[in-house]
């Protein structure tokens, strides 16, 4: 019997642990690649390489880049004035994707979690500290309306604010085309306290 390693086991075990990917995905992805030609499999296997050996953290806001700074940062018509911080890389593409923000993002790649061991330490907010010098007027947090993403932005408005930075925290409340009966209590307290005029 062969000590090898089944290579269609291999490359499931590898797809599995990806993040929505389970088992049964994993499988399909296998057996999917395997239909495909020589050609496309070496293009994706060139691409995964490409992208872990090239992609690092921009200098100036650490989101995910090819190059350094990264296209947000070294755009001259965005307002470098307003910062908007927020969890993930994923964040910033969808906040860019509404059209809404024009200024510039800061990735923390985290948020404080003490259940989890994630103290400021261990998310990018020395680097935010550092890009205050630059003339920056306002900080947006951004982070998820969740109990860990609310105490990040209450920890970022603790450092901020003595520094004379305005903080604001983005609204949140009832998504497009909901119903008010089916939404929890909170997300609607929150409609009420985050009202806006019309």
């Amino acid at each position: 019997m062969s000590n090898q390693t089944d290579p269609i086991a291999e490359l499931i075990n590898l797809l599995a642990v990806l993040p929505g990917v389970g088992r049964k995905t994993a499988t399909r992805f296998v057996y999917f690649i395997l239909k495909q030609d020589a050609e496309y499999v070496k293009d994706l296997a060139a691409a995964l390489v490409e992208l872990k050996e090239q992609v690092g953290f921009c200098a100036h806001c650490c989101d995910l880049t090819r190059e350094s700074p990264c296209r947000i940062c070294g755009d001259e018509r965005r307002d470098h004035q307003t910062i908007c911080v927020v969890q993930s890389p994923q964040d910033v593409l969808a906040i860019e994707a509404t059209g809404e923000f024009r200024g510039l993002y800061h990735v923390l790649h985290g948020i404080l979690s003490p259940l989890e061991g994630k103290g400021p330490d261990d998310i990018k907010l020395a680097e935010l500290l550092a890009r205050l010098s630059n003339g920056v007027e306002e900080v947006i947090v951004a982070t998820n309306p969740s109990v860990e993403g609310e105490a990040t932005a209450l920890y970022i408005k603790k450092l901020l604010v003595p520094l004379g930075v305005k903080v604001s925290r983005i609204a949140s409340g009832l998504p497009m085309g909901s119903h008010l009966e089916f939404a929890d209590k909170v997300t609607l307290g929150r409609s009420i306290a985050d009202r806006r005029v019309l």
